[in-house]
């Protein structure tokens, strides 16, 4: 038996990151660094057309070529190539095409692929590209929303007779009632521009064939899943199949697929009996991988002459693109509950179309309709301000729900556990100093007394949030229709020298669940942080999972190591009292050891315990020599951080520049388990929102070429494009988990993209400028000032 002294909680400590020295050293395995003896590689020719028939292919030439092993088209592997999965069929009368990996007789967008080269090395793979022969009968591209829905529109899929995939409506309250009744009435149309996830780790795939298995190795955020859909998809035995994410560069959602590439290369192992790599170039990544966003909100919102709120409608446009991918059609069904946001009111309608064009699919990317709802709504509330003559901070005082009154059932129907809007509002407003710069920005516009002497414009922009995380509880899920659980899975294996291996359904691609999932463990165990190995991301090694999207790992896979540490205590419990000598239930766990209540000495270590177990040479009758446990949970409710962003922008009237000045972010992610992670995860997702609001946009022409397909034309921020940022927590805990916990992923890019748009649009107030489209470009905002000068010129 041991003294042992209580080790510090891990819970809250800013532990160094394990995953980082292999990382930042590239002393690692990405896919694409992977060859398997005797691999052959793919490369895929992809359609030049938005939609075409494609009437002939001549893949003679390439054949011929030194070093091909094989040229296969579409139709080649028309008969077991099947269709690409959707999980999400969100209404009974959905239109769902057929989604073939390769196409067979007609393309829909640019970059579909058409047929492809395998060859023993990829330079030969590429140069047989350019001969191969296809002939194109050019059809009509679909690019406007609004234009495909017309009666004489030309058709993405033909045999389906619409571009209409869907209609999904949401409605509560007396809606017409609250918008007829209400003395101020607004209504405002925004559009959320396509977007191009470019994570650091482009997109590869090597499969390895092993008689009638494979073993996918893939830069996928779902393995898991990818598992299950291919078996599905392709026939083979899904024990026959087993998925590895290695070490996984980024993801922001464009992972979370089951792509042609993947079934495509399963496909090719199984035929060539070898194994087959395939890794993406930055235009083809540009091209076929999903894109995000891709929408027009029409929004009206009712309120009072006081300000508050009544009522509120959204009626949106969203872009599905050709296909329909894993979660295409859902991606806005997940803002359609968050779009009342943290306000109270009487009414909320809602209704989506889904929309067919002939462009690259749409799907999940960072917060995944969150972000787009919670930007209609602070975009709308500070609409309204201005049209009261209120402060913004003032008018969201009057709406947002009081911390006296969680947990709260909101208009949409969704029960927010916990919260605390005044608290983080008060603590970002004083890290901004809020009252100086509006003192400073008066100072500035009567400055010489016209707006027009000033030639450089400051505005303040507020996003108020919270979001819907944690993507659960199951039954939730199938009332919409969603074609998987929210469960996740974790275990704990006690090895027999005190050690602690650590599995985990969650698939990381740079968010630290090694480390977190260490400092959890350590805590619950009562074991050294250093002790903890966490195996994840092989459906070998750990079976079972839903993976990792949705800020759902920590808040559901956090919840399931808990259980599953909770069972291993319950496991060793007896163990330990056989050893100490007492009753079952005389014996507690604290501190790292287990002890007779009441009485500090002697104790016994977990490492002790599990030493015991293993040599099983003085057990009590019956007991199971195994202290392993392991434990799938299906949480109650979603996960709610919510916090306040405040931005503030210097704009260049004459030249449309915007810089920002000053950037102050406070979110209440509940417990923090390891605070520089936090801060990382909230820096990234601000840059990603800045993105949005100032660079981004996937541009198409109207013949649904994309003509920002390289990183010379499609941009994203740099560090140097970004401010310092200044972050800082309140905590409201989650009630439904053990640990406390809130979902971090997602909440920076949900929040900051409504903050940067709002302070341009509140700098260029005085000059009647009202909304700048996003991306907010020096040109456009060039334009809006000159466009609301010749306005302003004719209305006198």
């Amino acid at each position: 038996m041991t003294t042992t002294p209580q080790a510090p909680s891990q819970i809250g400590h800013p532990a160094p990151r394990k995953e980082d020295a292999r990382l930042i050293t590239g002393r690692t395995r990405w896919t694409d660094n992977l060859r398997p003896a005797g691999t052959l590689h793919v490369s895929f020719l992809r359609s030049p057309h938005a939609h075409a028939r494609i009437t002939g292919i001549d893949t003679t030439t390439a054949r011929s070529q030194p070093g091909v092993v094989t040229v296969l088209t579409g139709a080649d592997l028309a008969a077991e190539q099947g269709s690409l999965p959707c999980a999400w069929p969100v209404t009974s009368d959905i239109v769902h095409p057929d989604h073939p990996p390769m196409a067979v007789d007609e393309v829909r967008y640019v970059g579909e692929a058409v047929a492809c080269v395998v060859a023993r090395d990829a330079g030969a793979a590429l140069d047989a590209l350019e001969l191969i022969d296809v002939d194109y009968e050019a059809k009509p591209p679909v690019v406007d929303l609004e234009e495909a829905l017309a009666e004489d529109a030309a058709l993405v899929h033909e045999d389906a007779g619409t571009n209409r995939c869907y209609v999904w409506p949401l409605s509560s309250g007396d809606v017409s009632g609250a918008f007829d009744s209400a003395p101020v009435v607004l209504q405002r149309r925004y559009t959320q521009q396509r977007l191009i996830p470019a994570a650091m780790e482009p997109r590869s795939v090597v499969c390895e064939p092993d008689g009638d298995s494979f073993t996918l190795y893939s830069s996928t955020q779902v393995p898991h899943i990818v598992r299950v859909m291919l078996a599905m998809t392709t026939g083979i035995p899904e024990q026959n199949i087993r998925v590895i994410a290695p070490d996984v560069g980024g993801g922001f959602g464009s992972k979370l697929q089951v792509t042609a590439e993947e079934a495509l290369a399963l496909l090719l192992a199984r035929r060539l009996g070898q194994p087959v790599k395939w890794t993406e170039t930055r235009s083809e990544g540009f091209q076929t991988t999903h894109h995000g966003r891709g929408q027009i909100q029409d929004v009206a919102i009712a309120a009072d002459t006081d300000g508050r709120i009544r009522g509120l409608k959204v009626d949106l446009l969203a872009d599905m693109g050709a296909y329909l991918m894993l979660i295409t059609p859902g991606t806005p069904l997940l803002g359609a509950l968050m779009y009342p946001g943290i306000y109270k009111m009487d009414a909320y309608s809602f209704s989506c179309t889904g929309v067919f064009t002939t462009k690259t699919p749409t799907d999940a990317y960072r917060g995944a309709g969150r972000p787009e709802a919670t930007f209609a709504i602070e975009r709308i509330m500070d609409e309204l301000a201005s049209e009261l003559g209120l402060d913004p901070v003032e008018l969201r005082r009057r709406n947002w729900i009081e911390n006296t009154e969680f947990p709260y059932e909101t208009v949409a129907g969704l029960t927010y556990d916990s919260g605390n809007y005044e608290a983080a509002t008060d603590r970002a407003l004083e890290l901004f100093g809020y009252d100086s710069l509006r003192q400073e920005q008066s100072a500035r516009r009567s400055q010489d007394g016209s707006a027009d002497d000033a030639p450089t414009q400051l505005g303040i922009g507020v996003s108020t949030y919270t979001e819907m995380c944690g993507l659960a509880p199951s039954r939730v899920l199938g009332s919409l229709s969603y074609g998987a659980g929210g469960w996740e899975h974790a275990a704990v294996r006690m090895l027999p020298t005190g050690k602690v291996e650590v599995v985990t359904g969650t698939t990381p691609h740079g968010q630290g669940h090694d480390t977190c999932w260490s400092q959890i463990a350590a805590d619950q165990l009562g074991v050294d942080y250093a002790d903890v190995r966490v195996l994840h991301g092989d459906t070998q090694v750990a079976p079972k999972g839903m993976d990792t999207y949705g800020s759902r790992s920590l808040v559901v896979g956090g919840a399931a190591l808990v259980q599953a540490c909770t069972r291993v205590v319950e496991k060793a419990r007896p163990v330990a009292a056989h050893l100490l000598e007492a009753a079952v239930e005389d014996v507690e766990f604290t501190g790292g050891a287990f002890r007779v209540r009441g009485t500090p000495e002697p104790a016994t270590t977990m490492a002790e315990v599990a030493l015991a177990a293993f040599t099983a040479h003085d057990l009590p009758e019956g007991t199971e020599p195994s202290l392993d446990a392991e434990a799938t949970v299906d949480p109650e409710n979603f996960s709610y951080p919510h916090g306040t962003h405040l931005c503030a922008v210097e704009v260049d009237t004459e030249t449309g520049r915007v810089d920002i000045r000053s950037y102050v972010a406070v979110d209440d992610v509940g417990v923090v388990v390891n605070p520089q992670i936090v801060d990382g995860q909230v820096h990234g997702g601000i840059a990603q929102g800045i993105g949005q609001a100032l660079y981004e946009e996937a541009v198409h022409d109207a013949d649904g070429n994309l003509v920002t397909s390289t990183m010379a034309d499609y941009l994203l921020p740099s560090a140097a494009d970004l401010p310092d940022f200044v972050t800082d927590r309140t905590e409201s805990p989650a009630t439904t988990h053990p640990l406390g916990v809130k979902g971090v992923g997602e909440a920076g890019t949900i929040a900051s993209t409504p903050a940067v748009v709002n302070a341009i649009a509140d700098a260029l107030a005085p000059y009647g400028v009202r909304d700048v489209p996003m991306p907010c470009t020096p040109e456009r905002v060039w334009r809006a000032i000159q466009a609301a000068r010749e306005q302003n010129g004719e209305d006198q």
